[in-house]
């Protein structure tokens, strides 16, 4: 699954999805299977939602290959199709092969200059995942 629209200028799951998007995919991940009504109730602890704003987020969520709809019952449930760490992977991983693809050996450059920025534990596990590639070769 791809997300077509990375918002630069957002943080964290913004950059995906639109507020309310996020929210509810929160909901979601920080639940299990949930129905309209149960997202609705946990984001009413924030601000009243509309029931059938919810219902339409959600499925456009499943639209877009977010999210995965059942029916139990007459009820529809809804949950994530990938974990949030999963979809957070997926994403930063399509996101950089992206960067790479169009910008090339700049992108490459710039990364490894961030690297300055970070601890010494992502530095260590950059550094092995560069040995495995070579001895793959």
């Amino acid at each position: 699954m791809k997300i077509e629209k990375f918002k630069f200028n957002e943080t964290g799951l913004n950059r995906f999805f639109g507020p309310l998007e996020a929210k509810i995919m929160t909901a979601l991940w920080n639940g299990s299977e949930m129905s309209i009504k149960d997202v609705q109730h946990v984001l009413e602890k924030e601000k009243a939602v509309n029931f059938n704003t919810v219902m339409t987020v959600m499925n456009r969520l499943v639209e877009k290959g977010v999210l995965q709809k059942r029916l139990k019952g007459r009820t529809s449930m809804y949950q994530p199709i990938l974990s949030k760490e999963e979809f957070i992977d997926a994403q930063s991983k399509e996101l950089t092969h992206e960067l790479i693809d169009e910008f090339g050996s700049l992108a490459v450059t710039h990364m490894l200059d961030a690297l300055e920025e970070v601890d010494d534990s992502l530095l260590s596990m950059l550094e092995s995942k560069v040995k495995q590639l070579k001895k793959d070769e």
